[in-house]
């Protein structure tokens, strides 16, 4: 199962556009996931999620508070604690810090891990949208954190979050020798050794499948036909949902260009088979993170 694709939350998404209905959910049982500095609270000995009583955080100004969801009868919301004054007097539990979800999230359990992200993506959004796109006139949250609203009279614009698409693609060609071999590359800026899957974002006006032959394309000069969905996962570090797609190669001569990848090069299953995990400190090949659909997609292409 893909990291971060088990959201079990209802959303209420009728609901959550009353104010007295949100008011009662923060003051029944709710639990509060807090965001600083776009990190999340998490018990570093245990590896758990952290939620708070709205005891805990009654103190704090709520009106930027996001509904996440209900599970059953008991309410999620997250609060973003960035710029509160109040936050140096907050008393955190034993073993508790705010950290980057990319480095917990694999070990976290499925349900909260998707709750987690939702949280930090949620928050990311509000903390980069304080301004209205058409006039430039400051907007606040509503729809309890599912919207901002431009405070000029004159306009009055909603905003809503937004996902950018981005493909990933494993690209696989069956060479002369009778070996199937997979594309892989890497960005100069990732640790040594690393390889992954090839990405990019979707242009307008354009369908997911010419964006995956046309990023293909542009980081490795390598043509693609059959280009086959398999799975998405939700990627919003910050803001992003990655489609993944599986794609036959017509061509294999790599020309990469700096400004896309560093390298590139083709990978049997048997050569993979040798690679190292992500972060461990030794010279080789690496494997990308197992939170990533691009390991998702070597690990189904591996046992296909």
């Amino acid at each position: 199962m893909l990291h971060y694709t088990e959201m079990h939350l209802n959303r209420a998404s009728s609901e959550r556009k009353s104010n007295d209905w949100i008011i009662a959910q923060m003051r029944g049982d709710s639990h509060w996931l807090l965001i600083d500095d776009d990190k999340n609270l998490v018990d570093t000995e245990t590896c758990q999620l952290i939620t708070l009583l709205f005891s805990e955080v009654k103190e704090f100004h709520l009106d930027n508070a996001v509904f996440l969801g209900l599970d059953g009868q008991e309410s999620y919301f997250a609060l973003d604690i960035s710029k509160s004054a109040n936050k140096d007097h907050l008393t955190l539990p034993h073993g508790a810090h705010f950290v980057d979800m990319r480095q917990v999230g694999p070990q976290l359990p499925p349900t909260m891990a998707s709750v987690g992200v939702l949280a930090k993506g949620l928050c990311y959004w509000h903390n980069t949208h304080q301004f209205c796109g058409r006039c430039g006139t400051k907007n606040i949250s509503v729809e309890a954190g599912h919207a901002r609203k431009c405070l000029n009279p004159e306009c009055r614009h909603m905003t809503f979050p937004r996902t950018d698409p981005a493909v990933i693609m494993l690209v696989t060609h069956m060479f002369s020798d009778g070996i199937e071999r997979c594309l892989l590359g890497r960005q100069a800026q990732w640790p040594d050794g690393v390889y992954s899957t090839l990405a990019g974002f979707v242009d307008p006006a354009e369908t997911l499948e010419q964006a995956v032959i046309r990023e293909v394309k542009e980081e490795a000069n390598i043509d693609v036909a059959e280009v086959k969905y398999l799975a998405s996962q939700p990627w919003p570090f910050p803001s992003s949902l990655m489609l993944g797609f599986i794609a036959k190669a017509t061509t294999t001569d790599i020309a990469v260009e700096q400004d896309e990848l560093d390298h590139a090069q083709w990978f049997s299953r048997s050569e993979l088979d040798a690679f190292l995990e992500w972060g461990v400190d030794a010279p080789g090949f690496k494997l990308t993170r197992k939170d990533s659909i691009s390991r998702y997609l070597l690990e189904h292409w591996r046992a296909s």
